[in-house]
């Protein structure tokens, strides 16, 4: 049995001021879609202020 799917965990970290980039978010997730990988959630990381994406693509 080979595995469907291939998961990937991306980590989007704040800037020194403390905020997040939509625009740097945006630019990565396109560059991911472009290689196959589907977003399938985004969470807000505490206390770090991260945010931290799940992709999956087919195997």
């Amino acid at each position: 049995m080979t595995d469907r799917w291939q998961y990937k965990i991306v980590e989007f970290k704040p800037t020194l001021m403390g905020g997040l980039k939509p625009e740097e978010m945006q630019d990565e997730l396109d560059r991911l879609g472009a290689q196959g990988w589907e977003l399938v959630g985004i969470t807000h990381a505490l206390p770090a202020n991260h945010m931290v994406a799940a992709l999956k693509r087919e195997a």
